[in-house]
């Protein structure tokens, strides 16, 4: 490479950096409007249609409907499997 070359190469890889330098300002100002100062959108505590609800209460059965679950399907073990001993 001759001096004229390295010279363009210096040139172009400035002119490069200069351009991202340019590109990420312009997108920091698009992007940085939003500020930690300001407040979000804020919601309020209660929402409109939720203020004038009713709550129904019911008390629980005092047995639970199933005391123990038993499988409706049973299976035997196939033929040269090791056969499973129950408790």
């Amino acid at each position: 490479m001759n001096a004229n070359q390295q010279q363009r190469v210096k040139l172009l890889s400035a002119v490069i950096g200069a351009s991202a330098v340019v590109a990420m300002a312009a997108l920091g100002v698009i992007f940085g409007v939003v500020s930690s100062a300001e407040p979000g959108q804020v919601v309020g505590a209660v929402a409109p249609q939720a203020s004038e609800q009713t709550v129904t209460t019911t008390t629980p059965p005092p047995v639970p409907e199933t005391g123990v679950a038993t499988p409706s399907v049973t299976a035997t073990t196939p033929s040269g499997f090791m056969p499973v001993t129950k408790p």
